[in-house]
Order: C-alpha cells, then structure tokens, then sequence
C-alpha cells in the first residue's frame, strides 16, 4: 500500500493513477497530549488502522493523481543518515581528495550514525533550496524508511519487524569540512517521498534497483545489496544508541556518483518497488 499526504492535510492510498482519500481514518487517532511529541501518530497506530482503511477503500473518494498535491506524510522525531555505507562510494570518496576530506572516510562502523534536522524535511514538490551558492552541493540519492513502532536495542535479526514502510530519499550536502550533521541539515536538505509503500511490499529492501538522473543525465545507478550495513544492521547499530520511535526516518547511504546540482536544475530519481520523484532545484 502507498500512503500519502496530499492538498491540505488529507490521507490517502495511492491507486495506480488515482489516489484514494481515507482521511476519515485520522479520527481514529488518540489526541495528542500537551506538550506532544515522541512519535509520529498515525504509525504507532498504523497496525490497528490498516484492517480498517482496507475496509473503506472501495468506497473512498478519488481524484486524479495528477491533480492532487503530495506533501510530507511523516512527522518523524528525527531523521538518521549512515555516511560512507556503500562501497563504490567509499572508493569514488578516497580518490577525491579536494572534496572529501580524510576525517569523513572513516568506516561506518566505526563512525556511526548522523543526525539530521527534521527541519531540513521537504516532499519532492517542495524542491531543493540552495543556501550557500559559492559552495558545492551535491546530490545524494537513497533508500529511506519509516519506523513502524520503537525499537531499543533491537537485533538485526528482528529489525524488519520494526519498519513501517520505506520511500526514495535524497540526503543533499554541502561539501566542506564542517561536521556532516551541520551541512546536511540546511532547509530542503532531506527530501522525501513521494510516497511511503508499506513494508509488505517490500520483500527485500536489500535487492532494489535505484537511479538519479539530473537534467536527463545518469549520474546514480545502483543496487541496495551493495550497501555496507544494510536496512537490519542499520536499525540495530541506531537503537543500540538510541530509542527509534514511530515515524523515526533513517536514510540507508548513497552509492558511487554523487555530483554537484545548480539553480535551474531537475533531479530525477527512482527506486524499484516505490516509484520515482522529480526535484527542481533553486536558489534559497
């Protein structure tokens, strides 16, 4: 199933070119409780909801895809990234020197995770801002999840049981020598979308295809089972460390062929089993 945001607020189930509107489900919820935070409350609640919004979608209303807005359909409590996770991107790394700096290329394992400001979190319609226009940003397509219910120190073996769903992301950098958390976390940095396909769907988030393209040209073309850590490995190194909450959103890693973007720019991007994004790029 393909959850979404669209126009003002609404939920809905993307349906080949249609999407289906189950907003009325969003009654269901538990109010939220001064001062909130903590989770994200549709995907707490999402396992009891599904029953229901499989119940209601024939008679749900529908409109045009094409038609409909798409927004942010996450409000996760933060936003993790896994630096240097794919192999060829290690290599593509080490051997630019004047971009990427020594103290970047550590292994993942030995390095960790980074975190991202939930403000830097766009839909694809949104498009990407550049901030700074004398440095370089480049783009960094990924596989995004989404935290089904919390995880604490869960084991890889287990980790799948924790994702709600997954969606196409791209972690945009401004390349420099400041830590990553810093230059990823500028507004319109994190873009996600276009959509969340629920984990169902997916029988092996280790095996997809992805690709970017920018104004036409391939600059990305990889598969997941060339990631270091993979989806389980991830979640298990993240909640030993953390607590991951519902709506909680982790970007899996770039592949080989990251490159800068300019004002005017169109990135395109798709991942198998999810669908595809076109990102405009402008000046902030």
């Amino acid at each position: 199933m393909k959850l979404c945001c669209f126009d003002e607020g609404r939920l809905g189930v993307v349906i080949g070119d249609e999407v289906a509107d189950i907003s009325e489900i969003l009654a269901e919820l538990p109010a939220p409780a001064w001062p909130g935070g903590g989770e994200d409350r549709l995907f707490a609640a999402l396992p009891a909801l599904m029953p229901k919004v499989e119940a209601i979608l024939d008679r749900a209303p529908r409109k045009p895809l094409s038609q409909a807005t798409l927004r942010l359909a996450v409000a996760p409590t933060k936003v993790i990234g896994a630096p240097v996770n794919y192999r060829d991107h290690a290599a593509e790394a080490e051997a630019d020197k004047e971009t990427f700096f020594a103290h970047q290329l550590i292994r993942i394992q030995e390095i960790g995770l980074f975190l991202k400001a939930n403000s830097s979190l766009v839909a694809p319609a949104q498009g990407i801002a550049l901030r700074h226009s004398d440095r370089r940003t480049d783009h960094e397509l990924e596989l995004a999840l989404v935290i089904g219910k919390t995880a604490d120190r869960v084991s890889r073996d287990d980790a799948l049981d924790y994702v709600a769903g997954y969606a196409i992301g791209l972690d945009m950098t401004v390349r420099g020598k400041e830590e990553r958390s810093f230059r990823k976390s500028i507004d319109t940095y994190s873009v996600f979308g276009p959509w969340i396909v629920t984990a169902d769907e997916i029988e092996d988030p280790g095996n997809l295809d992805m690709e970017l393209t920018v104004n036409g040209e391939v600059r990305q073309s990889a598969n997941t089972r060339d990631l270091v850590l993979g989806v389980p490995e991830l979640i298990e190194m993240a909640s030993s460390y953390y607590t991951l909450h519902p709506g909680d959103i982790i970007m899996t890693g770039t592949p080989a062929g990251v490159g800068p973007v300019a004002e005017g720019d169109t990135i395109h991007a798709q991942i198998d089993g999810i669908g595809s994004i076109t990102v405009k790029v402008r000046a902030a």
